[in-house]
């Protein structure tokens, strides 16, 4: 099974997003010290130890830093036009502020798509911020996926306004695209399977769920899992991802901005094709149809 660092911290970034204040509370339980890094400690109130940092102010990362083993990067600006160069400008300070600490790893989750791929803006930028991140010297390991299905994250709730809002759907020809969404508790599992080993230095691990689905697939599943039956769709040619974005905000509470953002990477087949990181954290992923029960279930406070 390899080896394990024996981690002391871990810097947890985006502590308090979708997927940072799940992973903080699991690695706590796992008897790691960790670190819940927040532009506003002040009003944190997850487990973990908060402490004060933004990926955006080089000058307020050494201290979250110092005496750090492994820092996870959870952070990305996709509510801003101008992200791509936010992103970037931020992995390239992190990633220099965390070799001068001493961090021996970083752990980053990414985007999934082929590297020799078209990618969209949202999944380049991806790639590039792998990349920064590790420029000083820092092994960093990337876990690379597609949509994570869980309560608050933002592909969720593009799922599950549209269904609640509207009986019926008019959706552009990307949404036969196929995709290889992913549990949170699986991408939790995974993020935490990796911390401090060694065999994960300096890799991308594709992870995703057992389905490959159209996002209309999706959004079926999802419709027989909360109302107990589909939804009528008709897939368009004329929707462009401009125009997507503001029906999407205009149905649901996700900002034009943000959505944009995430429709450009819909036309990108985004598939798992390498398995490796089943060897190196074994146990099987949630189904697309459990996904979206936890998700519901948490929604509503259960």
């Amino acid at each position: 099974m390899g080896t394990t660092d024996p981690v002391k911290t871990v810097l947890v970034t985006g502590a308090t997003g979708f997927i940072g204040r799940h992973l903080v509370p699991d690695l706590v339980d796992r008897g790691h010290t960790v670190r819940a890094m927040t532009r506003h400690p002040e009003t944190y109130d997850g487990p973990g130890e908060p402490v004060a940092g933004d990926v955006s102010d080089p000058g307020s990362l050494a201290a979250p830093l110092e005496g750090v083993d492994v820092a996870v990067y959870l952070v990305h600006s996709l509510d801003d036009d101008a992200f791509e160069e936010r992103d970037a400008e931020a992995a390239k300070a992190f990633g220099l502020a965390a070799a001068a600490s001493g961090v021996r790893q970083i752990v980053y989750l990414g985007g999934l798509g082929k590297d020799d791929a078209d990618l969209s803006p949202h999944l380049r930028s991806r790639r590039e911020v792998e990349r920064l991140l590790g420029e000083a010297g820092v092994p960093v390991t990337t876990l690379r996926a597609a949509i994570v299905v869980g309560a608050g994250g933002i592909s969720w709730e593009m799922t599950r306004q549209l269904i609640k809002n509207l009986p019926g759907m008019v959706v552009p020809k990307w949404a036969s695209t196929r995709t290889q969404p992913i549990a949170l508790d699986d991408v939790v599992r995974y993020l935490a399977g990796v911390i401090g080993r060694e065999e994960a230095y300096g890799r991308a691990f594709e992870i995703g769920g057992p389905d490959q689905l159209s996002y209309v697939d999706m959004l079926q599943q999802a419709a027989e899992v909360i109302d107990g039956h589909r939804v009528p769709i008709v897939t368009v040619p004329v929707l462009t991802p401009r125009l997507s974005s503001y029906w999407i905000s205009f149905v649901t509470n996700v900002d034009a901005t943000t959505g944009r953002n995430l429709i450009e990477s819909m036309g990108t087949e985004v598939i798992v094709t390498d398995h490796a990181i089943r060897d190196l954290v074994p146990g099987e992923p949630l189904t697309y149809a459990e996904a979206v029960r936890r998700a519901i279930a948490e929604d509503a406070g259960g």
